[in-house]
């Protein structure tokens, strides 16, 4: 969806953008070219991602600054940079492509490989194979029940414990697979791996990327100027509901409260939404690229921050 995040971020101010999670650079290159008084910093925690990214780019020259570090230290990364202010600032969410077709890094439940799925690969985190292969059952279905609204977590947990050691994105998909069984598998996603939502929610425990994302995600909207836009691409539903949440409350929505309580206090607006709900891939985007069909984009753009009223002396 880089048509429709460029042109979601375009109507922000002059000024520098961030990209978060900058992968290839594909989103940092359709802003830089639509947005030609626009500088920009690229994050990404995958060094060859980076490497990809500097190629993408080479032509913007001191229009852009590529860092090795995750989206929830983009603030440090600021600080550092001496950026105060943003005019604009997209988090594309998940696994890339490129990393899905390399099967040393261990993402893909279609090709063999070890079953490594950290973003980082020179960092000391522990990898699926050291997840799997020692949290207990109880442990690891909440891991798919949480991370991918797996239906069948508790069974799929106990077979990975049965299946032990696992040391292959094979070993993995053939366990899930049977676990789910044939007709639960008809039943769990139409036309897609019954170990699909497995190795989401097993890549989200590896790189923690749940656990920081509406902490990143609000730092990054305070850098934001006035008028400012922030772009948020997830891929499923658990990023998009902490998305979700957190744009509700920028905006001022007041959430229900629970029975019996005091209704929540309603917080002024900061931000207003681009849209209503969600923007997904079209059909042509679909056509060329079937991994987008679950990518869900929302945006909000920042409002000047009103005073206080104050009584005069």
């Amino acid at each position: 969806m880089v048509a429709e995040t460029t042109e979601a971020l375009a109507g922000a101010p002059n000024g520098t953008a961030l990209d978060a999670t900058v992968g290839a650079g594909g989103h940092a290159k359709a802003l830089l070219q639509r947005c030609q008084d626009w500088k920009l910093i690229g994050l990404d925690a995958d060094p060859s991602a980076l490497d990809a990214a500097g190629s993408a780019l080479d032509n913007f020259d001191d229009r852009v600054i590529l860092r090795h570090a995750r989206f929830e230290d983009a603030t440090d990364v600021l600080n550092d940079l001496g950026v105060e202010q943003l005019c604009a600032a997209v988090f594309d969410l998940g696994v890339s492509s490129p990393q899905l077709d390399h099967p040393e890094r261990g993402f893909s439940y279609h090709n063999d490989g070890p079953l490594d799925m950290r973003m980082d690969t020179t960092s000391n985190r522990p990898t699926a194979a050291d997840l799997l292969n020692s949290l207990d059952a109880e442990t690891l279905a909440q891991i798919l029940r949480e991370n991918s609204d797996e239906r069948y977590a508790k069974r799929i947990a106990k077979a990975i414990v049965a299946a032990r050691p696992l040391s292959s994105t094979a070993e993995l998909a053939a366990v899930v697979a049977k676990a789910v069984g044939r007709s639960a598998g008809k039943q769990h996603l139409v036309r897609q791996h019954p170990a699909r939502r497995t190795f989401q929610a097993i890549r989200i425990a590896v790189n923690s990327e749940l656990e920081q994302l509406t902490d990143a995600i609000s730092q990054v909207f305070d850098r934001l100027m006035s008028g400012g836009r922030l772009a948020v691409l997830s891929y499923h539903s658990g990023e998009d509901r902490q998305v979700k949440l957190l744009f509700r409350n920028l905006c001022g929505q007041q959430q229900t409260g629970r029975p019996g309580l005091p209704p929540p206090l309603e917080a002024p607006a900061r931000a207003r939404l681009l849209w209503r709900g969600v923007q997904t891939p079209t059909e042509l985007e679909l056509q060329q690229n079937r991994r987008a069909s679950s990518a869900r984009l929302r945006a909000v753009e920042r409002l000047a921050e009103v005073a206080p009223f104050r009584e005069a002396a």
